[in-house]
C-alpha cells in the first residue's frame, strides 16, 4: 500500500510539478518564519534556566513614587535584615558594571577590563558559575579575591592556570587571582572579572539610609517565605529611614508618611528578570517582551497564511484527481484508506518544506541577527522539540481538510464527469481568502503605523540640538578633584583647530544620570536628577530657560546656592513663585534662579523626569559624578578635529583608560535603535505576507476563472463585452478583499493602539493608515484578478464549444 502510495505522489508531482514548487516554497517560507522567531523566543527563555537558584534568588527593588523604580539599596538593609528574618539565607550586595572599566597592572602592563563586577565573598552561591581552576572556597575566603572569566584569563595571560597570581588595580591595589570560571548559560549577569572587595565600600555607609548605591540580592530558604521576608523589609526600612526622617522634621511617624509618602519595596525573583522584569539592575538587562511576542504573534500569522494557501491550493487542484478518487472507492479502497493516503502526501511535502525552511533558516539567521542585534545561534538537535510541534501542526492543519474534502467526492458525480463540488467547500475557500485578506491588511496597517512613530522619534523637538557635539567619556575615576582638572585642560582643547565649545556635566543624554534626590518645598515633594554643569552647558546645547536666568560665571552665589530646576520638577512643586525660593537640600541650603524648559533625557519611550541643575563647586560630592566632557566642532573640521582630540586626550588627559567618544545626536538615536530594527521587520515581513497573499488570490482566481472558460465562451458568443465579463469575473474577489479590510479595522486599531502606548511621546493614531492599507489591497488585487480576468475574455471560443 505504501509503495503504490509513493507511486502515485511521484507520478502526480511529475505532472504538476509547478504546483508542488509553489506549495513547497510556501509552507517552507512560512515554516522559516516560526523557526527564525523560535530561535529569538528560545534564546530569551534560556536567561538563568541553568541556575539552580533562580526561584529562590531575589532581587530587591525600591520604588520611590508612582513613576520611579529602583533597582539599588542602602548599605544597612542587608545586615539588619539577617538578623530579623530566620527564613532568610543569606543576602549579596554588588555593584554591577553598567558603563564602568577597571584598569589593571599585568606584568607592568596596563590591561584594561570590561564587564567588572565588585561584589560580596558569597557571589557564587547566587551565581554559581562552572569552575574551572582553582576553587568557590578560596575566593569566599581570601580577602581580595578576584574570579577571571575563562576568556578573560586566556585574553590577559594567554592560559587558564592563573591562580594565586597578583594583579594591580589601579585604583584599589594588589588582588589574588582564586578562581576561573566558566558561565554555562546565557546569565543576567556575565561578568570577566568579579572581584570580592565590596565590603569597605558597604563599611564607609553602614549607617547611609539615603544613599542608595548597591544592586542588593537575597536568597530565601524557600519560596513560601517571601511575603513574609517583604514585610520584614518593609518594617525596617519604615522604622530605620521614614522613622528617622520623621524625627528630624519633628513629626510623628503617621504625620510624616501623610506629608512625604513613603517608598515600598518588592523582590524580583531572577527567573523573572529578563522576560517579566518592569526593570532591573542586572546588567544584562531585560528583554523587549513587547517585540518579542510581536515577533513570535508576525511569525505565527505567516505560517497560517501559508497553511491557508496550501489547503486553498490543495482543494481546487482536488477536482483533477477526481476521477482517481472514484476509481479507487469503486475498487475497495474506504474513506478511511483515501484520507491516509492524502495526509501521507502532505507530509512528504511539509517534510521537503522542512528541509527547504532549515536551508533558508541558516541563509537568513546572519541577516536576522543583524535586524535584531544579535548573536542567534542555530542547533540542530536544541529544536528538535519544536520542530516536531511545527511539523505536526501544519500537517494536522494543511493536510486533515483537504483529505477529508477529496475523500468525500460522490462516486457517480465523478465518474460521469460532474467535478462540481458542493458550496460548503467554495464557501470556505473563500473564507480563507478573506482571512488572507485580513491578515495582510493588518500587516500594511501595522506596518505604517510603526514607520511613523519611528519617523517621529527620529524628528521630535528633543528641547536640546546635539549637532555637531562630541561626548568624550571622562574614564579616569582615581583622578582627584576632576571639574580643576577639566578646567586645567579646557584652554589647550579649546585651541585644537576645529573645537568651538568645551564643556562638562554629569549628565549623558541618552544614557542619563548617576543619581537623584528628593527635596521639598512648601510641603510638596519631588525625586530630581541631580545633573552637575559648568557655566555655558545649556547654551551650549541649546536648551532654553523658561523662567529666570541661567547660572552665570560673574556671580559668585552661582557656584554656592543657585540651582535651576526642570518644568516637570516645577510642575510638582506646584509652578508657583519658584523663582528666587530657598530649601533644603540634603542639608544644604539653595536657591532657585531659573527653569529650563524639558529635554528628552533618556529617550522618547520615558517622560522627561524632574531634574535640578547646579555647578559641580556647589555640591562637592558632585565632582565625582562629573562623567561626560562635550565638544562643540566645526563640521568642516570634524575629521582631523576627531584625530587630535583623540591625540591631545591619549598623551594630556587619560592615557590609560582607551579614548571614548560619541557624537551626541548618535548616542540619543540609540534610545530608539530598537524601534528601527522593528520598523525595519515590519517592512521585510510586509513583502512577505503580501507576497504570500496575492500569491494565494493569483492561484485561486485562476483555478475558478479557469473552470468558467466554457460559460465564458458562451457569455462572448451572446455578445457579452469584455468590460462586463471583467466585472463579473473580478467583483467577488474585490468584495472579499472590502470584507477581509473592515475585518481588520477594530482589531488594527486596538493592538497598535496598544504598541503606542509603549511610548511616553508618541504620534495621535493615524486613521489614514486604513485608507492606504485599504488602497494598496484593492490596487494589488485588481491588478491580480484583471490580469487573470483579461486572458480569459481573450480565450479561443472554438476551444470550448466545438462539441456543444
Amino acid at each position: 500500500m505504501l509503495k503504490n502510495w509513493i507511486k502515485i505522489f511521484v507520478y502526480n508531482t511529475a505532472h504538476n510539478k509547478t504546483y508542488t514548487l509553489l506549495n513547497i516554497i510556501g509552507l517552507a517560507i512560512g515554516i522559516t518564519a516560526v523557526i527564525l522567531s523560535s530561535i529569538y523566543w528560545e534564546e530569551e527563555n534560556s536567561y538563568d534556566k541553568w541556575n539552580p537558584n533562580k526561584e529562590l534568588v531575589q532581587e530587591v527593588l525600591v520604588k520611590i513614587n508612582e513613576t520611579e523604580i529602583w533597582p539599588y539599596n542602602v548599605a544597612p538593609l542587608g545586615p539588619l535584615l539577617k538578623e530579623a528574618a530566620s527564613e532568610l539565607d543569606s543576602y549579596c550586595y554588588y555593584s554591577s558594571y553598567n558603563g564602568t572599566i577597571s584598569l589593571l597592572v599585568i606584568n607592568g602592563k596596563k590591561q584594561v577590563v570590561n564587564n567588572a563586577v565588585v561584589t560580596e565573598p558569597n557571589f557564587f552561591e547566587y551565581f554559581p558559575f562552572e569552575v574551572v581552576k582553582g576553587s568557590v572556597a578560596a575566593f569566599s575566603a581570601t580577602k581580595k579575591a578576584v574570579a577571571l572569566s575563562e576568556e578573560k584569563a586566556v585574553e590577559l595571560f594567554g592560559t587558564t592556570d592563573v591562580i594565586n597570581k597578583i594583579v594591580q588595580d589601579v585604583s584599589n591595589g594588589s588582588y589574588t587571582i582564586t578562581t576561573v570560571y566558566r558561565v554555562p548559560g546565557k546569565s543576567s549577569i556575565n561578568p570577566s572579572l568579579i572581584s570580592n572587595d565590596l565590603e569597605s565600600q558597604l563599611k564607609l555607609q553602614k549607617n547611609e539610609w539615603g544613599n542608595f548605591n548597591f544592586n542588593f540580592l537575597i536568597k530565601l530558604k524557600n519560596t513560601e517565605s517571601k511575603d513574609r521576608i517583604l514585610k520584614t523589609i518593609e518594617d525596617i526600612n519604615l522604622q530605620n529611614r521614614e522613622g528617622q526622617l520623621a524625627k528630624k522634621e519633628g513629626l510623628t511617624l503617621e504625620d510624616y508618611l501623610e506629608k512625604n509618602g513613603r517608598m515600598t519595596t518588592f523582590l524580583q525573583p531572577l527567573e523573572d528578570v529578563r522576560l517579566k522584569a518592569e526593570i532591573t539592575g542586572f546588567p544584562e538587562g531585560k528583554a523587549n517582551g513587547v517585540f518579542l511576542k510581536i515577533n513570535i504573534g508576525l511569525s505565527v500569522l505567516i505560517l497560517v497564511l501559508s497553511i491557508i494557501n496550501y489547503i486553498n491550493l490543495a482543494t481546487a487542484q482536488a477536482t483533477k484527481r477526481a476521477k482517481e478518487v472514484g476509481i479507487r472507492k469503486i475498487t475497495g479502497a474506504g474513506k478511511k484508506n483515501i484520507v491516509l493516503q492524502f495526509i501521507f502526501e502532505t507530509s512528504i511535502l511539509v517534510f521537503l518544506a522542512f528541509i527547504c525552511a532549515l536551508a533558508l533558516t541558516e541563509i537568513l539567521l546572519p541577516y536576522y541577527n543583524v535586524l535584531l542585534n544579535k548573536a542567534l545561534v542555530f542547533h540542530l538537535t536544541d529544536f528538535i522539540g519544536y520542530f516536531t510541534i511545527i511539523f505536526l501542526i501544519v500537517i494536522i492543519s494543511a493536510g486533515i481538510f483537504p483529505a477529508l474534502y477529496i475523500a468525500n467526492f460522490q462516486v457517480l458525480k465523478v465518474l460521469k464527469g460532474n467535478f462540481g463540488r458542493s458550496k460548503n467547500g467554495i464557501w470556505l475557500r473563500n473564507t480563507m481568502l478573506i482571512v488572507q485578506f485580513f491578515i495582510a491588511t493588518l500587516f500594511l496597517i501595522a506596518g505604517y503605523i510603526v514607520n511613523e512613530q519611528v519617523s517621529y522619534m527620529a524628528k521630535k523637538d528633543l528641547g536640546f540640538s546635539g549637532d555637531q557635539i562630541l561626548t568624550i567619556r571622562y574614564l579616569n575615576y582615581e583622578k582627584p578633584n576632576r571639574y580643576n582638572f577639566y578646567k586645567s585642560i579646557r584652554s589647550e582643547m579649546m585651541k585644537i583647530k576645529g573645537v568651538k565649545e568645551v564643556n562638562i556635566s554629569s549628565m549623558r543624554i541618552g544614557s542619563g544620570v548617576s543619581s537623584s534626590s528628593g527635596f521639598s518645598i512648601d510641603g510638596k515633594n519631588v525625586q530630581a536628577q541631580n545633573v552637575a554643569i559648568d557655566f555655558g552647558y545649556l547654551d551650549m546645547m541649546k536648551i532654553k530657560i523658561a523662567e529666570g536666568r541661567d547660572l552665570n560665571s560673574n556671580l559668585a552665589s552661582d557656584t554656592i546656592e543657585s540651582v535651576l530646576i526642570n518644568q516637570t520638577a516645577a510642575r510638582k512643586l506646584g509652578n508657583k513663585n519658584l523663582i528666587n525660593k530657598k530649601f533644603d537640600w540634603n542639608g544644604n541650603t539653595l536657591k532657585i534662579v531659573g527653569i529650563v524648559e524639558d529635554f528628552n533625557l533618556y529617550g522618547l519611550t520615558e517622560k522627561v523626569p524632574p531634574m535640578i541643575f547646579y555647578h559641580p563647586k556647589t555640591i562637592s560630592w558632585m565632582d565625582t559624578n562629573l562623567q561626560a566632557i562635550s565638544v562643540k566642532i566645526d563640521a568642516a573640521e570634524s575629521e582631523d578635529v576627531l584625530h587630535q582630540l583623540e591625540k591631545f586626550w591619549k598623551t594630556k588627559v587619560d592615557f590609560d583608560y582607551p579614548f571614548n567618544a560619541e557624537f551626541v545626536n548618535k548616542e540619543f538615536a540609540k534610545t530608539y535603535a530598537s524601534y528601527i530594527k522593528q520598523r525595519n521587520v515590519f517592512a521585510i515581513l510586509n513583502i512577505v505576507v503580501i507576497a504570500i497573499a496575492l500569491f494565494g488570490l493569483f492561484a485561486l482566481s485562476s483555478f475558478t476563472i479557469e473552470r468558467q472558460y466554457k460559460q465564458i465562451a458562451i457569455k462572448k458568443v451572446l455578445g457579452a463585452s469584455t468590460k462586463n465579463l471583467l466585472l463579473q469575473l473580478s467583483k467577488q474577489y474585490i468584495l472579499f478583499c472590502i470584507i477581509g479590510f473592515l475585518l481588520a479595522l477594530i482589531p488594527g486599531y486596538y493592538l497598535l493602539q496598544l504598541w503606542l502606548n509603549n511610548f511616553a511621546y508618541r504620534i495621535d493614531f493615524p486613521y489614514i493608515a486604513f485608507c492606504i492599507a485599504f488602497i494598496i489591497m484593492i490596487v494589488l488585487t485588481i491588478i491580480v484578478v484583471f490580469s487573470k480576468s483579461y486572458s480569459a475574455t481573450r480565450i479561443n471560443i472554438l476551444k470550448y464549444l466545438k462539441y456543444e
